[in-house]
């Protein structure tokens, strides 16, 4: 059989396709199970699920971004094993983004209005962390990933504890998120500069801010 090869216009073709599947929730998963699905569900008072649902469109939006960073590294990647990676990654952040969804209809709330503008921009970030090289790259792909865990684990601090569905999912990304980082670190991640990492973190906070209430 033979292997076809995609010019760089058919793979930028291929990308905005995925960007769009991810924007309408019609994204390829894992087809592994929702961590959520094995728990019975608690009636949670108004105020406790308003908190929830807008904690769950906060980690779904950090999903969409995650999902673009990795296709825009995808897209510049020049080693096909490291490019291979990449797409295994976002295909399980696909399954982040599937459980939060369902998570966010359990709770009568929506994703992000802004999700267009979150992804674009990650992807861009993506495209170009490729550009300067696949270990600057993976690079990225470290940092964004242990800055994700923490900011998981101050969400399993703030969620409703009676919130045990919300609480599994976030659970279990926090532990894929960690394996992405360490799947980056054995490929050759290089550390990115303190003032990156800093940047990062204040985009970050920006889009979580924002994306609670909006």
């Amino acid at each position: 059989m033979m292997t076809r090869h995609y010019s760089f216009l058919d793979k930028l073709c291929l990308q905005f396709d995925q960007g769009l599947k991810v924007l309408t929730n019609n994204v390829k998963t894992t087809a592994r199970n929702n961590p959520a699905d094995r728990i019975n569900a608690v009636e949670l008072n108004e105020k406790q699920q308003s908190h929830a649902a807008a904690l769950m469109r906060v980690n779904h939006v950090g999903e969409v971004c995650a999902q673009a960073l990795y296709q825009g590294q995808a897209l510049t990647a020049r080693d096909a094993a490291i490019r291979m990676e990449m797409q295994q990654a976002a295909m399980e952040e696909n399954d982040h983004l599937a459980w939060c969804t369902q998570r966010l209809t359990e709770l009568y709330s929506r994703t992000s209005y802004l999700n267009p503008l979150w992804y674009s921009g990650s992807f861009a970030i993506g495209a170009i962390a490729g550009l300067f090289g696949d270990r600057w790259s993976l690079g990225f792909v470290v940092e964004t990933e242990t800055q994700v865990e923490a900011h998981l684990v101050s969400h399993l601090e703030k969620l409703p504890q009676d919130d045990a569905k919300s609480r599994a999912i976030v659970a279990q990304m926090k532990l894929d998120e960690a394996k992405h980082a360490e799947m980056a670190k054995n490929q050759g991640a290089v550390a990115i500069p303190t003032w990156i990492k800093a940047t990062m973190r204040f985009k970050a906070k920006l889009m979580t801010t924002i994306s609670y209430w909006i």
